[in-house]
């Protein structure tokens, strides 16, 4: 990988990092993705699961504080369903 395409010292997986952007992911997503798997190992990093609740048993009010926490743009005229997508595909 040459020099000036590599994402930076934080990012811990140059290489998992380059596929997951060459996939269309954002380079935030991209970092946060390669940077667990550095942590622990790339097979790990998928079967951690998360204990929160599906978005679709979230209020309007905690997805657009979830939205704001995660800079979503347009997201307080966005109806529930826009919101779910919106952090589904963040």
């Amino acid at each position: 990988m040459p020099a000036d395409k590599k994402p930076g010292p934080s990012v811990k997986d140059d290489e998992l990092y380059e596929k997951l952007r060459d996939e269309g992911n954002s380079k935030e997503k991209s970092a946060r993705i390669a940077n667990a798997a550095a942590a622990s190992s790339r097979s790990e990093v998928g079967h951690r699961g998360g204990q929160s609740g599906s978005y679709d048993d979230w209020t309007v009010d905690d997805l657009r504080k979830r939205a704001a926490e995660l800079d979503v743009e347009g997201r307080s005229s966005m109806s529930k369903d826009e919101l779910i997508d919106a952090l589904r595909h963040h």
